[in-house]
C-alpha cells in the first residue's frame, strides 16, 4: 500500500507561544525564550522568525546576540508550552484519528493521511493547509509542512524543502528527493546525520547522498555496522517503518532516568546530597507507576578538562520500588564510583529492567514489613504533592546547602514551569 504522510512543525514555538501570550506578531517581533535570572552564557530555547531573519541562530547563547539588537526576554515556561502543544493535537484530531498520528516532538508531529484524502476529496496539499490554517486561527501559531511517501521523505520535506517555497509545504518522492536533493549540502541537514557521523563519513570522502548512495556497501557495513542500512536506505529515499509499526513497538526493557547538570562543581558531600534527593524521587516515580526494579546505573561528570565520567550499573538480590533499598544502593554506588579529587559536575541516575510491581521479589535478608511500609509512606507523599504541590512535602536535606530537590520540583524539563503570567509593563526587554 501506498502512503501519503504529513509532518507538521510548529514555526519556533516557544517563542511563538511567548509571542502570542503578549498579543504580539511572532514574525516581527524580536523575542528569544531564556531564563533571565541565569548568566549572560545560559542558552536560549527558542528565538522569534525575527530574529532568526537577523541571523540570531536558534539555541545560541545569550551574550552571543548582538548587542545592537533590541528584544524581549521571556522566562521559560514549560507548563505553558506543553498545554498549547496539547491544545494543538487536538485540532490534529479533529481531522485525524490517534491511531495515524505520531507525536514526535512537543512542536512536531507525523500524519498517515493515506485513508483521508478520499474522505475530505483533497489533495495532501490541501488537506494540510486546513490543518496548518486550524492551528493559526486557534492558536495563532504558525505551521510549515513536509509531504511524503514515506516518513524519512516526509521528514526531509519538511526540513529542507520546505524553507525554499513561499507556502512553506514541501513535497518528495524517492524520484524527486533523488532529483532534487541528492547533491544537497552540508549531509547535517538530513534527518539521522549528526556531526559524528558527517565526520566520519567525510573521511571516507562522502559529502552528499549520491555519494553515499553509490559507495560500497561492504566498506558502509564494515564502517558504521547495522547503521550502514539506515544510511543505505535514506541515501535512496527509502524509509520502511510506518506509524503502525511505532504504534506497535514494544521495547524488551523499561527504564526510569533522571539527571542534571549542577550549576557549579559540588564537593563529595553535597554530590551525595543531591544523589539523595534524586534516589528517592525515582523510587517514588515508581511507586507512583506500580513498577520495581532491580539495577541502578549512575553517571558522574567532573569539572571540565578533569577526567572521565564515572560509570557503573549495579545489579540488586530485590526486584523492588522501596525507597529505603534504592537510596542505600545509590550511596554506596555513589560512594563507589566519585572520584573526590574532582567537583561533580554532571550526574545521571537511572532505574532499569523496570517492570510491573507483579514481579516484586525479595531476598533472605528483606524485612517484608519495614518495605510495606515504606511503601505506604511513599503513597502518602505522593497523595499530598499531587494536592498541594511537589514541594508540600520536603526533608531537613533539601535545606542544606547544594540540594536541588526543591528547585527541580518546579521545573519541567530543567526549566521553569511557568506559572506566572505577564502584563503590560511587565515584558523584561534589552
Amino acid at each position: 500500500m501506498n502512503h501519503i504522510y504529513l509532518c507538521i512543525d510548529l514555526k519556533s514555538f516557544y517563542a511563538s507561544v511567548e509571542c502570542v501570550a503578549r498579543g504580539l506578531d511572532p514574525m516581527t517581533t524580536n523575542l528569544v525564550v531564556a531564563d533571565s535570572s541565569r548568566t549572560e552564557k545560559t542558552i536560549c530555547l527558542a528565538v522569534s522568525p525575527a530574529l532568526k531573519a537577523l541571523g540570531v541562530k536558534n539555541r545560541c547563547r545569550v551574550f552571543e546576540i548582538p548587542k545592537h539588537i533590541n528584544y524581549i526576554m521571556a522566562t521559560p515556561r514549560m507548563q505553558e508550552y506543553i498545554n498549547v502543544s496539547a491544545s494543538i493535537y487536538a485540532i490534529y484530531l479533529k481531522y485525524i484519528s490517534k491511531d495515524d498520528i505520531h507525536v514526535y516532538s512537543i512542536d512536531e508531529a507525523f500524519l498517515d493521511i493515506t485513508n483521508y484524502l478520499s474522505l475530505y476529496h483533497m489533495s495532501a496539499k490541501e488537506l494540510a493547509v486546513m490543518i496548518m490554517d486550524d492551528i493559526y486561527q486557534n492558536t495563532g501559531i504558525t505551521a510549515t509542512a513536509g509531504i511524503g511517501t514515506n516518513m524519512y521523505l516526509t521528514k526531509i520535506a519538511l526540513d529542507i524543502t520546505a524553507k525554499h517555497v513561499d507556502d512553506h509545504i514541501g513535497y518528495l518522492d524517492e524520484e524527486l528527493f533523488r532529483k532534487t536533493l541528492w547533491d544537497h549540502q552540508p549531509l547535517t541537514d538530513f534527518w539521522r546525520i549528526g556531526k559524528g557521523i558527517a565526520k566520519h563519513l567525510a573521511q571516507m570522502h562522502i559529502y552528499t547522498m549520491r555519494q553515499l548512495a553509490h559507495y560500497n556497501e561492504d566498506e558502509l557495513y564494515r564502517q558504521f555496522g547495522i547503521d550502514a542500512e539506515l544510511l543505505i536506505d535514506h541515501a535512496w529515499g527509502r524509509e520502511s517503518v510506518t506509524i503502525a509499526d511505532i504504534k506497535h513497538f514494544a521495547p524488551k526493557n523499561h527504564s526510569l532516568t533522571s539527571g542534571q547538570v549542577l550549576s557549579r562543581d559540588y564537593s563529595f558531600e553535597e554530590g551525595l546530597i543531591v544523589v539523595k534527593e534524586m534516589a528517592e524521587d525515582l523510587a517514588y516515580e515508581l511507586v507512583d507507576a506500580r513498577l520495581v526494579t532491580s539495577q541502578i546505573s549512575l553517571m558522574l561528570g567532573y569539572t571540565k578538562n578533569t577526567r572521565n565520567p564515572s560509570r557503573k550499573v549495579i545489579t540488586l538480590s530485590v526486584n523492588t520500588s522501596s525507597s529505603r533499598i534504592l537510596v542505600d544502593e545509590t550511596i554506596k554506588l555513589y560512594q563507589k564510583i566519585c572520584d573526590k579529587r574532582y567537583g561533580v559536575r554532571r550526574m545521571m541516575l537511572a532505574y532499569l529492567r523496570v517492570e510491573d510491581e507483579m514481579y516484586e521479589s525479595y531476598d533472605l535478608f528483606s524485612d517484608q514489613e519495614a518495605i510495606e511500609e515504606d511503601k505506604k509512606l511513599a503513597e502518602v507523599t505522593l497523595a499530598i504533592r499531587k494536592k498541594f504541590g511537589a514541594n508540600a512535602l520536603l526533608k531537613a536535606r533539601d535545606f542544606e546547602r547544594g540540594a536541588t530537590a526543591k528547585e527541580r520540583h518546579e521545573q519541567i524539563g530543567g526549566h521553569r514551569k511557568g506559572d506566572e503570567t505577564w502584563e503590560d509593563g511587565q515584558l523584561p526587554t534589552r
